[in-house]
């Protein structure tokens, strides 16, 4: 017998192998609400204003005698008149 020969090793490439461990973890989130009703009374006070409205057209006249006026049939009195 001959001995054994022995070719070079063959290699396929490497494989690469993911392990996942999940962890649950709850997280609670609380949105809370409330509602309040409110009931309005709205009263409305209308106020009436009315109004007239009138025109007086009023003349005021002075005479002012600044002399005597001149008469030629009567003399003057005393005092000039």
């Amino acid at each position: 017998m001959f001995p054994a020969q022995y070719d070079p090793p063959l290699v396929s490439p490497g494989q690469q192998y993911v392990k996942t461990n999940l962890f649950n973890k709850v997280v609670t989130h609380l949105h809370p609400s409330h509602t309040t009703t409110v009931n309005k009374l709205m009263v409305n006070h209308q106020h009436y204003f009315p109004h007239t409205e009138s025109c007086v057209n009023e003349c005021c006249e002075t005479h002012t005698m600044c002399g005597v006026p001149h008469n030629p049939c009567c003399p003057s009195g005393p005092f000039g008149f």
